[in-house]
């Protein structure tokens, strides 16, 4: 089993800056890939970013250029830096781990979630 514990969500306003992070912990030999992934009001939850144990990094088209996945293997740490944000990325953010095979993630954990949320 794995656990994601994530944290560094809040309100911020249209323009600013947040970064969340998600510790893992457990059992983490089957993951080979992480990532983050969001619920907006009322909508169905979607894939942000996504990162591979090599570093290859993966984007929606809605956040390229203004959102950043990073990992830290020694702290077992993924991070997702948001910039420029807007109202509309307001959701609850998850983090996830899985795997990453034939171009395609799968993920099979997940954490709380956080909330974060932009005020125009």
């Amino acid at each position: 089993q794995v656990q994601l514990v994530e944290s560094g969500g809040g309100l911020v306003q249209a323009g600013g800056s947040l970064r969340l992070s998600c510790a893992a912990s457990g059992s983490r030999f089957s993951i080979n890939a992480m990532g983050w992934y969001r619920q907006p009001p009322g909508k169905q939850r979607e894939l942000v970013a996504g990162i591979t144990s090599d570093g290859s990094t993966h984007y929606v088209d809605f956040v390229k250029g203004r959102f950043t996945i990073s990992r830290d293997n020694a702290k077992n740490t993924v991070y997702l830096q948001m910039n420029s944000l807007k109202p509309e990325d307001t959701a609850v953010y998850y983090c996830s781990a899985g795997t990453y095979y034939s171009s395609k993630f799968t993920f099979n954990y997940w954490g709380q979630g956080t909330q974060v949320t932009v005020s125009s």
